[in-house]
């Protein structure tokens, strides 16, 4: 990464409050991702770490503080806005893959691109080559409940990024998997990421997943701080 890619903020969330009722999920909260980074979220269970990644994402909108992309603050943004940039830029990875079960792993991978209107044939032809990428080609013609998790994980991995996102968002990547699949997953999800040029905002309680990061931001009651990885 050049100097001045890692100098100017892809992606910056400052002073976020979040609240749902009287329980305050956010208090505070700050992060900041440059382009091409890997940066994770760390957190036991219930610190925020997932509702910050929500609000980085546009998801959900957060009560106050400033969430901006590329300049623009998400928390001033219609739902429509907030919408549209999850199909452009965004790539999402969840801890279940959440793959359409109706549909086979080719026609899950396509769905960002048929969703932005490239032809069937076109967005297949990507979405083959994104499933060869991460070396499961073979599953292309089969649906979600004939693989194995592992499998199903990477073509997850492969339909965040098949559009071509500037952020993909992971929450719990490898929380189903096996060590073995779950090294795989992440050696993948963080290659590709890196030869595309796009950033990863990883939400994990595994040190070993965040292994793969370059910074660390750990999320307690609500407020986060920034841990640089010492090499």
């Amino acid at each position: 990464m050049s100097a001045e890619t890692l100098t100017e903020p892809l992606l910056q969330a400052t002073d976020v409050h979040k609240s749902y009722g009287r329980t305050a999920a956010l208090d505070g909260a700050a992060l900041t991702v440059r382009a091409g980074e890997v940066v994770a979220v760390m957190g036991p269970s219930g610190s925020g770490k997932s509702t910050l990644l929500h609000c980085l994402a546009g998801i959900v909108r957060a009560d106050s503080g400033q969430v901006r992309y590329r300049g623009r603050d998400l928390t001033t943004m219609s739902d429509r806005e907030r919408s549209a940039l999850r199909r452009t830029d965004f790539g999402f990875v969840f801890q279940f893959g959440q793959l359409v079960p109706e549909l086979t792993c080719l026609e899950n991978v396509a769905i960002p691109l048929r969703l932005a209107g490239t032809r069937r044939r076109d967005a297949e032809a990507r979405a083959g080559a994104w499933l060869e990428r991460l070396e499961v080609g073979d599953v292309a013609g089969q649906r979600p409940g004939e693989v194995s998790g592992g499998q199903g994980q990477r073509v997850a991995v492969a339909r965040a990024l098949v559009a071509g996102p500037r952020v993909v968002f992971a929450d719990e990547p490898t929380g189903a998997l096996d060590s073995l699949n779950g090294e795989r997953v992440m050696r993948l999800l963080t290659e590709a990421a890196h030869d595309t040029g796009a950033a990863v905002v990883l939400v994990t309680h595994e040190a070993r997943v965040a292994a793969y990061s370059d910074r660390e931001i750990v999320v307690r009651d609500g407020k986060s701080r920034d841990t640089e990885r010492v090499s």
